[in-house]
């Protein structure tokens, strides 16, 4: 099991953090596939709706005959009660979309990585008082890069992943690295509704394969 701080190191070297959700657990596990072909080997499947848990954990069984070196985060975690559930399910870390003490306890407890979201100097502020070294800015299409490099001076010892709005052209990626994030995170941009309707994976796997490129040539 890697450390809070191996997990850190993994997301900044990769840059980029598919995120995802799906109802139908097969078609989950199709796009962790196509993921993984592409060359992903960090992953947040988010906790969006009612079978996200056991979807988790069909993902989790799958990874453990085909993917044993794929870290599989959990996102959108809004409660302490979903952290315990998610942690004991083997969620190798958590991430959420705001600052809450209660989760980040439970993840402290069980030496877990957890990433908060935060949109605020205050809230950046009280993440890193409870000792979290890297946070999300959420939403990235309201703050956009600017306020990244507004920010960063006033905390220079943490790191910032952007998620919510990013886009797969060159010149947001380009712009969210150039105001310092470490990584970027991608939804809805990355798995479009044409991808997932026509269980093109092909495709993604091809967009997949492209966006690491972007990333990694900006991110240097």
């Amino acid at each position: 099991m890697k450390t809070e701080n191996e997990m850190i190191e993994l997301v900044k070297s990769t840059g980029f953090l598919p995120l995802f959700y799906h109802q139908d657990p097969e078609i989950s596990v199709d796009i962790i596939k196509a993921l993984y072909t592409a060359g992903v080997r960090c992953i947040e499947y988010t906790n969006r709706g009612a079978s996200a848990l056991n979807n988790f954990k069909i993902i989790l069984e799958n990874r453990v005959k085909h993917y044993p070196d794929l870290v599989l985060a959990i996102g959108t975690i809004h409660t302490q009660k979903e952290a315990q559930a998610f942690i004991d399910a083997g969620a190798d870390f958590l991430i959420s979309p705001f600052f809450d003490q209660s989760i980040a306890d439970t993840a402290y407890l069980h030496k877990k990585l957890w990433i908060p979201g935060c949109m605020t100097p205050t809230e950046i502020h009280t993440a890193a008082a409870a000792g979290c070294n890297l946070v999300k800015l959420f939403p990235g299409n309201v703050l956009g890069p600017g306020f990244v490099a507004a920010i960063k001076p006033l905390f220079p010892s943490m790191d910032f992943i952007a998620t919510g709005g990013v886009d797969t052209t060159k010149e947001n990626i380009d712009a969210w690295f150039k105001a310092g994030v470490v990584g970027v995170g991608l939804g809805s941009q990355l798995f479009t509704q044409q991808i997932i309707d026509t269980k093109n994976y092909a495709l993604l796997v091809a967009e997949t394969k492209k966006l690491i490129g972007l990333v990694q040539a900006f991110k240097k």
